[in-house]
């Protein structure tokens, strides 16, 4: 009988319900006629006012700003969690892989800049707001490359070849995507910078999902403990064994 571990379904969980959560954002600035929608390329009727459809912008004006610094705090909460079992996860297999340390940290840091994203609107803080965005985009795409590198060399199992292929594929998505997005904001493409930023954001969630590979074959526990227990060590339990069949 096939077993899979629950913790499989995390990441593509979290995944699905995070690019839901910001489409709706999306969807919700459309219709209130905040910004444009992403296939246009002309301002609707007279409304002078719309923006184009970047995540920030559609995210920046209520209701939809309150929909948008939601997804944002559990994402980046959920996230750093995903992050932490990744890294476990990879340590019983690698050791203290100083790769496997620096895309943690990566991460994390990049989880707090998406909390920045969330709670400082772009038109209200500029720069704290930006700095997330750097941070969010920046080590995210770091991370990617970190862990496609580490796929190859974890042996998780039959799956690890295709796994770090698509990784491979995915982080080179992600970076041209980065890529077109500069470019596009440089050229004062504002449109197509929106769409090149939607594509980045997609493919990085779809990364975040591919994790449910590796965590279909582990089980993570927490154990609680009293601080006043000194935990016995294996030897000490050896010893107090062999003295109790001595007494016997």
């Amino acid at each position: 009988m096939w077993r899979c571990s629950p913790w499989a379904f995390l990441p593509p969980v979290y995944s699905v319900c995070t690019a839901a959560g910001l489409w709706l954002v999306y969807f919700v600035a459309v219709s209130t006629e905040t910004v444009r929608p992403l296939g246009s390329q002309h301002r609707r009727g007279n409304n002078t006012k719309m923006y184009p459809p970047i995540i920030s912008i559609a995210g920046n004006f209520p209701p939809a700003s309150c929909i948008f610094s939601e997804v944002m705090n559990l994402a980046a909460f959920v996230g750093f969690i995903i992050g932490v079992l990744r890294y476990m996860q990879l340590k019983s297999r690698l050791g203290k892989s100083w790769l496997n340390v620096c895309s943690l940290v990566a991460f994390s840091i990049g989880c707090f800049g998406m909390t920045l994203i969330g709670n400082f609107q772009l038109f209200t803080d500029g720069l704290i707001h930006n700095s997330g965005t750097l941070m969010t985009f920046g080590l995210g795409t770091l991370f990617c490359w970190m862990q496609s590198f580490i796929t190859l060399g974890a042996n998780m199992g039959s799956d690890e070849k295709a796994a770090a292929i698509a990784r491979f594929v995915l982080s080179g998505c992600i970076t041209v995507c980065m890529c077109l997005k500069t470019y596009f904001g440089l050229m004062s493409l504002y449109m197509q910078e929106a769409q090149s930023q939607w594509a980045l954001v997609m493919f990085f969630l779809i990364f975040i999902g591919t994790f449910g590979i590796e965590f279909r074959h582990s089980r993570f526990e927490i154990i609680s403990m009293e601080a006043s227990r000194r935990p016995v060590l294996q030897a000490e339990a050896s010893e107090w064994t062999d003295q109790q069949l001595d007494q016997l």
